[in-house]
């Protein structure tokens, strides 16, 4: 009974005090700002517009110390448990809290009525979402809590109120968590953040950004801040401390698949070859007993003569006998032995040549099926000009095949390898999973370890997620063999730009997300400055873009990475396909539609906004993830092509020996205008965004050199723009406009 006394007495206090009723109020010429010292609720009111209640308020703490001004206030919470300030700065409500010790802390609920006519929000490049919308409502409910490095591509979100837009900026995006509740059709949404035991004074900082009536408002605000802070890398920039870089502008970006040492052309005499390969000693044994059971069953099969099929299944099992081969050099030890790791792929190379010269062709620097001469003249031949050609195996395919990558980079294109040290593997774990096999001693030292005392499982739950400051030396010694010994001219670190940042509680080498993030940058710029070579990364998220010249995933995300029809059912139409066969992973290759709601959320047009372009477009050369490539989804590709080249950023494309004729003419048409407009806006500033229709398939993005590009999402014509089109208009040049090809490859 005392307890509910006392309760009650509270709540008339708060309910009578005159902090409770006529808030704080802070206020300038641009707007009014009452705000709540206990709650954190705040109500806005723009000059001359109606108010909105931007934040209903959090649960009550203690007031205290309470001192303001007209546009500032500062107090504690909770006999000083935190301190907390608020100050306008012109359209700036800027928040600090910092906090006495570790915990987690409410700071936002912003109601479903803030919403206004939509929210503007940065799930990959960036989204529209009508209020009220159920089909998003029941995705962002069933997406779940969301934290703001990883989850959304840039750490800020904002309301359309049709006059104005309320934007709010985490300026610390780290150990932040997001959730959804539905309120009606609606949606509220509360933010918490965690102050950690790591660095427990480190303060929460947010904006509260009173924009235009531009959807683009939040995003440019952003991005004027990151260059107040010094946290702006222009690629202008970049590009004068690395002219390497260069060769990205205009360039289409692509994966080789089938990059092993042996292809079907390099066998001359197939009956000798299992000759060979039944010796009872020698490489051919040696060989042998590393043959996959299928392949073991070709070499002794009866019938004198194999099929195409069964050539297929002993060339694959051949040249995984050769990874496996060279590998016994440097997999399974404490360390890997950098040079032995370089060395060991030339070595088996030249022992194959003289002992199966009988069997093989007599020139093993021409062998190998993608990844080869004759591959890359063909490309060369084709008329294009600017190319990024990453390996997607990783970088076993360079040091099979050093003269293959010094063609390409002799043709003027940028050579990278796929490379990974995000996740270390147990000696025993996927040893074809190469780029994650960092050596025992990594496994055991370099891992995060959680609160609990527990060792973060890495990804697909192997092996460890590590700390990028203790596998740093492996990075360093790793890439500089290789890259000496392949040729490559440019690479690509998996997850290091996609913002999946993790807190430490080693007692030695402890670690927050934000030094998870530095250290992510340094190793990226170590890369670009140390080889001068071009470096990039997944995804591109704001809070790890630094350091990273292009990033694969931000145009074309990871989806349905848990839905059982696309990764699981075969029978599904939806089923995205097997990472099998090597030389050609159906799950790169097999075209498939897209299934609801992911179609509408990720692809609808009209509900789409280059948000991440608004900041980084001048900046990071952004693309599609591999997993969705610009041929994948055969239902949006029309969609995905026009978006592309509205906002100006490279199409992504993977190839094979088998499907290079086949896709090479789709590559070469977009290339003939894609081309000449990324070489000209590349390093340019994305100033502008419009619809130009009520129903929002016409719009515009413009850039700072004054170039607009249109494009016409509709099937017919619409205000002279031709259907399903995107239209360039270039100062000073006829307009050049690119219709979606009807044909599908």
């Amino acid at each position: 009974m005392t307890l509910c006394l006392r309760r009650a007495w509270l709540a008339c206090v708060l309910l009578l005090s005159p902090l409770a009723v006529a808030g704080t109020v802070l206020e300038n010429p641009q707007w009014r700002i009452e705000l709540d010292a206990a709650t954190l609720a705040m109500r806005v009111t723009p000059a001359g517009r109606e108010p909105v209640q931007a934040s209903s308020g959090v649960a009550a703490h203690a007031v205290s110390q309470l001192r303001q001004s007209t546009q500032h206030a500062n107090w504690q919470w909770d006999k000083g448990a935190y301190r907390l300030s608020a100050t306008l700065e012109q359209r700036d409500l800027v928040l600090t809290i910092t906090a006495r010790e570790a915990g987690e802390l409410e700071i936002i609920r912003q109601p479903a009525s803030a919403m206004g006519k939509g929210l503007i929000w940065p799930l990959a490049e960036g989204h529209y979402i009508p209020a009220g919308n159920r089909l998003w409502q029941d995705f962002l409910l069933e997406y779940g809590d969301m934290n703001s490095t990883q989850d959304l591509s840039l750490p800020l979100w904002g309301v359309d109120h049709e006059r104005f837009t309320l934007n709010w900026l985490l300026t610390n995006p780290y150990n932040n968590r997001l959730q959804w509740q539905a309120e009606g059709p609606r949606l509220g949404l509360s933010l918490r953040h965690e102050f950690t035991a790591l660095d427990p004074s480190a303060p929460m900082t947010l904006r509260l950004n009173l924009g235009e009536a531009d959807m683009l408002a939040g995003a440019k605000r952003y991005r004027q801040w990151l260059v107040e802070q010094g946290l702006y890398e222009p690629l202008a920039d970049k590009l004068q401390r690395l002219p390497a870089g260069e060769k990205l502008l205009g360039a289409s970006h692509v994966y080789l698949w089938g990059n092993d040492l042996l292809g079907l052309g390099d066998v001359r005499d197939w009956a000798q070859l299992r000759t060979l390969l039944r010796a009872p000693e020698g490489l051919g044994a040696q060989l042998n007993g590393l043959l996959d059971p299928e392949a073991a069953q070709v070499v002794q099969a009866p019938q004198p003569f194999l099929d195409r099929y069964q050539q297929a299944v002993l060339l694959r099992g051949l040249n995984a006998a050769l990874n496996k081969k060279a590998r016994q050099a440097w997999q399974a030890r404490a360390e890997p032995d950098m040079h032995a790791l370089v060395e060991g792929y030339a070595a088996v190379r030249q022992a194959l040549a003289v002992a199966f010269a009988s069997a093989l062709s007599t020139a093993p620097e021409t062998w190998g099926s993608t990844l080869s001469a004759t591959t890359l003249k063909t490309l060369e031949d084709s008329g294009l000009q600017r190319l990024l050609l990453t390996l997607g195996e990783g970088w076993e395919g360079g040091l099979w095949h050093p003269e293959a990558v010094r063609a390409g980079v002799e043709a003027g294109y940028l050579m990278a390898p796929y490379d990974s040290y995000q996740t270390a593997l147990a000696d025993t774990e996927n040893p074809d999973w190469i780029t994650a096999h960092l050596g025992s001693r990594a496994y055991r030292d370099c891992s995060i370890m959680l609160k609990n005392g527990q060792l973060k499982t890495g990804f697909q739950k192997s092996g460890h997620y590590t700390d990028p400051r203790c596998v740093r030396p492996l990075l360093q010694a790793r890439v500089t063999a290789v890259q000496a010994r392949a040729g490559f001219n440019a690479w690509f670190l998996d997850a290091y730009a996609t913002g999946m940042l993790f807190d430490s509680y080693r007692s030695v080498l402890g670690m927050t997300q934000a030094q998870n993030a530095e250290g992510n940058i340094d190793a990226a710029r170590w890369i670009a400055s140390q080889l001068q070579l071009p470096v990039g990364s997944e995804d591109g998220n704001a809070t790890t873009a630094r350091g990273v010249l292009f990033a694969h995933g931000m145009q074309t995300p990871v989806m349905g990475w848990g839905d059982r029809e696309m990764t699981q059912d075969k029978q599904s139409p939806y089923y995205v396909g097997a990472w099998y066969p090597p030389e050609e992973p159906a799950v790169f290759f097999k075209r498939v539609p897209l299934k609801e709601p992911l179609r509408t959320v990720y692809f609808a047009p009209a509900m789409r906004l280059p948000l991440y372009q608004a900041v980084f477009h001048g900046a990071v050369i952004t693309s599609h993830h591999w997993l969705f490539d610009s041929l994948k989804l055969s239902n949006v590709q029309g969609e995905n092509e026009l978006t592309q080249l509205l906002y100006n950023v490279p199409p992504l494309y993977h190839l094979s020996a088998a499907t290079l004729q086949q896709r090479l003419p789709m590559i070469q048409r977009q290339d003939g205008f894609f081309r000449p407009l990324h070489e000209r806006l590349a390093t340019q500033a994305m100033t502008d965004f419009r619809w130009l229709s009520r129903d929002r398939l016409v719009q515009q993005t413009t850039f700072a050199d004054g170039t607009r590009l249109v494009a016409n999402f509709a099937q017919e014509q619409r205000d002279r723009y031709p259907g399903r089109s995107v239209t360039a208009l270039v100062v000073g040049a006829e307009p050049v406009v690119y219709q979606v090809n009807q044909q599908r490859p």
